[in-house]
């Protein structure tokens, strides 16, 4: 498996796993109005123009990917994802130290995810992320906020 910046050409394949890989969140909250699941292909090929965008590829495949931005002193995570039959592989965890890597000269990292997501709050707090905030997005889904600061990466 390789992880690179992923391209234009890629939204439409990266936004098919999105949608499938959101479902889970949807179903947890019974709310499938949620906006990785109602983006357009428009939307996130314009995103390509203000993010990075990582892909997670196996034999030419892509098996997953996520996207950070900066603003100031933060890196903004978003759409971490990986294709079902790719799941805890340790797929999710190499995007995440990645795209931390494009983005080492921040001082901190910034990402949210269902208050009711217990895999994925699992995965953030394995690699160090704290809740800070939480906040409705729906009467049925609630967000939290995760942050973690980079002097917390240095090595021992």
């Amino acid at each position: 498996m390789e992880i690179v910046r992923a391209k234009a050409e890629d939204a439409e394949v990266i936004l098919q796993i999105q949608k499938t890989a959101y479902l889970s969140e949807a179903k947890i909250n019974d709310d499938y109005n949620i906006p990785p699941l109602t983006q357009t292909l428009e939307e996130i090929k314009e995103e390509f123009n203000t993010c990075t965008f990582l892909k997670a590829v196996i034999n030419d495949q892509i098996v997953g990917s996520v996207k950070g931005s900066a603003k100031g002193d933060t890196c903004y995570i978003g759409r971490l994802i990986t294709r079902d039959e790719f799941q805890n592989r340790g797929i999710g965890t190499m995007l995440l130290k990645q795209i931390e890597k494009e983005f080492q000269t921040v001082s901190r990292y910034e990402l949210f995810t269902g208050k009711n997501s217990e895999k994925n709050l699992y995965l953030y707090r394995k690699n160090g992320y704290t809740i800070f905030n939480e906040q409705a997005l729906s009467e049925k889904t609630t967000i939290v906020f995760m942050e973690k600061f980079q002097e917390e990466e240095k090595e021992v």
